[in-house]
């Protein structure tokens, strides 16, 4: 089979699956005359969606720059306080335990502090979304340090390597995997966030966020609206996850190539 009917034969299933959902999703609002303030057919979302395109269109770009805001900065963080635990386990006892809090108090409860210390707008959505990717990269950053092969720390001690030595030529490396999935959970958990910041700190007007659209559809009864502007924050979702996906296969592909020419 050739590499373009392979893949082709890989996006079948998640097609149909989609499509068998939509069919289903329009014969029970037909079959049952659901009403559209509970549950819109789904010509109905895409005819709102088409009918407020440009503000549909300005809110995902904006939803967009957030998620990806706050997943770069949770990227970035997450990598260094990982990289740092890592060193030493005094540090690895007494802080990661505090990294927990991230996963354990409800992002709705933490987001009118962002407010008040960051004020309405992007900044306080943009910090949303990192809280809530932050500890997947830190935990899987951490778990990829640790993971080092035990003969591989022996040849690095006799050689007499330093701290950042060690660092950037053994563990760092052998981490790669590991960042690559905390980075790709994070990627799903940054636009989460995203859209929960939108709802407390972001603007309204024709210019507002997916997560402004989704509350003032709410309070209008706009079902088909609501509807639409979640299925654009999914898609967003998935085109963070996409990007990410795409560069952590390259980043493995290279690693893979680095590990195989070292054996």
């Amino acid at each position: 089979m050739s590499s373009g009917l392979a893949r082709l034969a890989v996006a079948i299933p998640p097609v149909a699956v989609v499509v068998a959902a939509i069919a289903i999703w329009w014969l029970a609002v037909r079959t049952f005359d659901i009403p559209q303030y509970l549950l819109p057919a789904p010509g109905a979302v895409l005819e709102a969606v088409w009918s407020d395109r440009e503000r549909l269109a300005w809110a995902m770009l904006g939803t967009a720059i957030g998620a990806s805001s706050g997943f770069l900065l949770a990227a970035v963080l997450g990598v260094a306080i990982g990289s740092v635990l890592g060193l030493s386990r005094f540090l690895e006892r007494g802080f990661y335990p505090l990294t927990l809090l991230l996963q354990m108090v409800p992002l709705v409860a933490l987001a009118p502090i962002l407010v008040v210390w960051l004020g309405y707008g992007q900044r306080a959505v943009i910090a949303a979304a990192a809280i809530v990717a932050l500890f997947p990269v830190i935990a899987n950053t951490l778990g990829g340090m640790r993971s080092v092969d035990r003969d591989l720390e022996e040849l690095f001690t006799l050689c007499r390597a330093g701290t950042l030595s060690r660092w950037w030529r053994l563990r760092l490396p052998a981490a790669v995997p590991s960042i690559v999935t905390g980075l790709r959970i994070a990627a799903g958990l940054a636009v989460i966030g995203a859209i929960v910041g939108e709802f407390v700190s972001a603007y309204a007007g024709d210019r507002a966020p997916l997560g402004m659209v989704i509350v003032s559809a709410m309070k209008e009864y706009r079902t088909d609206l609501m509807f639409g502007a979640i299925g654009l924050a999914a898609i967003v979702g998935f085109a963070l996850f996409g990007i990410v996906n795409l560069g952590g296969w390259l980043l493995l592909r290279r690693w893979h190539t680095s590990a195989g020419d070292a054996g």
